[in-house]
């Protein structure tokens, strides 16, 4: 399987970015986002510490921002502690606490911080989970300002973010996507017997119940009844304003990274076995003992076949540099059908991601190369855009 993907790598490894001659012997100052305000705020803290220790100090200057759970804005100093010490209740530099020389004082105002209180960044790596982050707020924010970010853009991002208009994506482009139904939380609060009632009317148990706009399991409930499909939605309407409830199939967890501006390649499949009845949060990131099948088992037709549709659903959300597609293969049936689309999946030490690109020939630390010369690249063609119009044009 991993000889599938040689030229693949040869072709990432070798890709090239125009530089002027003078930026050739300087290194790129790359700002790694982390934090954020969300559910997923644990998880970005452990991706970017994985992705900053892989980061070649030969060729990047790396400046971590770290972002707190209340949205305060952190540079200069040990961020990674300084955010835990935030989650954990304790006060915040510049919030009582004694500078040291080398840290500066939370940000309120984040539009100032790339340019002031960082220097000038050559490309931002936000590695931010869920919302505020990972749905376009600050892609939008880093359009503005003009410095190039890895990962998509506003619009995928968001309607990566949103499962549910993710899933109205796929099906407008022929995609294969399960019987699933979509609430807002103040029609489950007002008349939850509704709910339940057009639940039951669409799909039989066991049934999942998930945040439309969140990440990592963060939410998600397997159900097996009415009971415990209110308490499900009870509990994801804790996290978002829209909730959604997807037919539960008895299938393998099949997932596939993708990686590439508007010609993406996908890598080989990984297959995930849960050491819980799902790949719950506890599953992925406390447990440590779910089983990773890389590359999955699986026939070469239906390794085709998910390779194509983990492309097709990068294109039809005009994805850019990387996504994790998560697909579901019914064991009873064989058919395939896409989960969801994670457009900044998790860069952990076990997150399958990384993992799938190294079994398809790309190391850690070529892929971390790879995605910033994406983000390079795309911020390039988008400057070709003309941002004026001669009126005289029109006559």
């Amino acid at each position: 399987m991993r000889e599938l993907f040689t030229h693949h790598a040869s072709r990432i490894t070798h890709h090239e970015v125009v530089v002027s001659s003078s930026e050739q012997h300087r290194k790129l100052r790359v700002g790694v986002l982390f934090g954020g305000r969300s559910g997923e705020h644990e998880v970005s803290l452990t991706s970017a510490k994985g992705i900053m220790a892989a980061l070649d100090k030969q060729k990047y200057e790396v400046v971590p921002i770290g972002i707190t759970k209340s949205g305060q804005w952190l540079t200069g100093g040990d961020i990674h502690q300084r955010l835990l010490d935030a989650a954990a209740g304790h006060p915040v530099l510049g919030a009582g606490a004694k500078a040291e020389p080398t840290e500066t004082p939370p940000v309120e105002n984040a539009l100032a911080l790339p340019i002031s209180a960082t220097g000038p960044l050559d490309v931002v790596f936000p590695v931010l989970h869920g919302p505020f982050g990972e749905d376009g707020t600050v892609q939008g924010f880093l359009e503005l300002v003009g410095i190039p970010y890895v990962g998509a853009g506003v619009t995928a991002s968001a309607t990566g973010m949103d499962k549910a208009v993710c899933k109205d994506i796929f099906r407008a482009h022929g995609l294969p996507i399960v019987i699933h139904r979509v609430f807002l939380r103040r029609q489950w609060q007002n008349d939850p017997q509704a709910v339940i009632d057009e639940c039951e009317a669409a799909m039989p148990y066991p049934m999942f119940v998930k945040p439309a706009n969140l990440g990592s399991s963060v939410g998600v409930h397997k159900v097996k009844d009415r009971v415990e499909l209110q308490a499900g939605l009870d509990d994801a309407a804790r996290y978002d304003r829209k909730l959604i409830v997807e037919q539960g199939l008895e299938a393998r967890e099949i997932e596939v990274s993708v990686l590439g501006n508007d010609d993406p390649i996908a890598s080989v499949p990984g297959e995930i076995i849960p050491s819980r009845e799902f790949y719950s949060y506890a599953a992925k990131y406390i447990d440590n003992s779910s089983e990773l099948l890389i590359p999955a088992p699986l026939s070469q037709e239906h390794t085709e076949l998910i390779r194509q549709l983990a492309v097709m659903a990068f294109k039809a959300l005009d994805c850019a540099g990387l996504a994790r597609v998560d697909l579901l293969l019914e064991k009873a049936t064989g058919e395939v059908f896409i989960n969801e689309i994670n457009t900044m999946p998790g860069f952990t030490p076990i997150s399958m991601y990384p993992k799938l690109w190294e079994a398809s020939g790309l190391s850690y630390s070529q892929l971390l190369d790879r995605l910033i010369e994406l983000a390079l690249e795309r911020h390039a063609d988008k400057q070709r855009s003309e941002t004026t119009f001669d009126v005289r044009q029109a006559e």
